[in-house]
């Protein structure tokens, strides 16, 4: 699977669109969602599978989204293992079913940092567990908007 590189998504960046950000887990997808102008990334939402795989045709025209960005779980070493393997599969899914660019942001302690933030905030370990998906996809997606300035 081929990724978009970043400098061909940057490219669509207009006063009408977005990103999506996706955080791909084992049980729920966060999605975050940027502003207009490609300098905020927001919590938006958690799906499971199958909730996104039915609403991304709904998704992608409400929100202007001009690309996806989905975390890249790589190892710790920086290699590639099984978690990156079961994301480029579900990224195949939607790839095969909607013609938008994708690009990957590498979401190594993305989780953690949304964790311990959580803690700090004093957030319930009930309520940590509501959020922290789509809290993960905006500090990703967050990564990424940075990395194109």
């Amino acid at each position: 699977m081929e990724f978009s590189p970043a400098s061909s998504i940057a490219a669509l960046k207009n006063s009408k669109n977005r990103l999506l950000g996706i955080d791909y887990g084992e049980k729920h997808v966060g999605l975050s969602l940027c502003d207009l102008t490609w300098t905020i990334a927001s919590p938006f939402k958690v799906l499971s599978k199958a909730e996104l795989l039915q609403q991304f045709s709904k998704l992608i025209p409400l929100e202007n989204v001009a690309a996806v960005i989905i975390g890249w779980p790589v190892n710790m070493n920086g290699t590639i293992g099984p978690q990156c393997e079961q994301v480029e599969k579900f990224a195949e899914k939607l790839l095969n079913a909607f013609d938008i660019p994708f690009g990957a942001w590498d979401e190594r302690l993305s989780t953690m940092a949304v964790h311990r933030t959580m803690i700090e905030a004093d957030l319930s370990r009930k309520r940590q567990k509501e959020v922290v998906d789509k809290m993960a996809a905006a500090y990703m997606l967050q990564g990424f908007l940075e990395s194109l300035r």
